[in-house]
């Protein structure tokens, strides 16, 4: 696969780290429509109001048979503190691993601030079909409308 894949594409079967410790794979989602949301950081506060908003619809998305998965490189833990602080509703993974999805897609990439250089995520997000091909891909993402606009994309797919 290309370091920047296509809409019709498949993802990389790669293990995410569910924040109880279990692994979680694409795979296990095979058959659904599944709405990946990449963000660089928990508790930071464009990301909270993300997963805020995601976790807001999460029930029109389970409505349009769609599944929910946030993901930043960030540990199990740290997730399980985030979901229980603003009690989200948007299941998270954990993407830690090196050479992990968000490396194979090409948006953990090296980013600058300050002048400063590091390594950081492009918030992303990709919408697949029940056949687990890319429908839709928004990259960057800003936060304010995106999850409604997303419910909207896997509702009409």
């Amino acid at each position: 696969m290309s370091k920047f894949p296509a809409l019709g594409d498949s993802l990389p079967d790669l293990a995410l780290t569910a924040p109880d410790g279990s692994t979680l794979r694409l795979t296990n989602f095979a058959g659904k429509k599944v709405v990946l949301f990449f963000y660089p950081k928990d508790d930071t506060s464009g990301c909270t109001t993300e997963n805020k908003d995601f976790s807001a619809l999460a029930d029109q998305f389970s409505q349009a048979g769609t599944v929910l998965l946030g993901i930043s490189k960030d540990p199990p833990k740290k997730h399980l503190r985030f979901i229980e602080k603003h009690a989200l509703a948007a299941p998270l993974a954990s993407d830690a691993e090196a050479d992990g999805l968000s490396d194979a897609l090409g948006i953990w990439t090296e980013k600058s601030m300050y002048g400063r250089s590091y390594m950081g995520m492009v918030r992303s997000t990709y919408l697949l079909g029940n056949d687990g091909a890319i429908a839709r891909i928004w990259s960057p993402v800003k936060v304010k409308g995106h999850a409604q606009e997303v419910l909207e994309a896997a509702q009409a797919l």
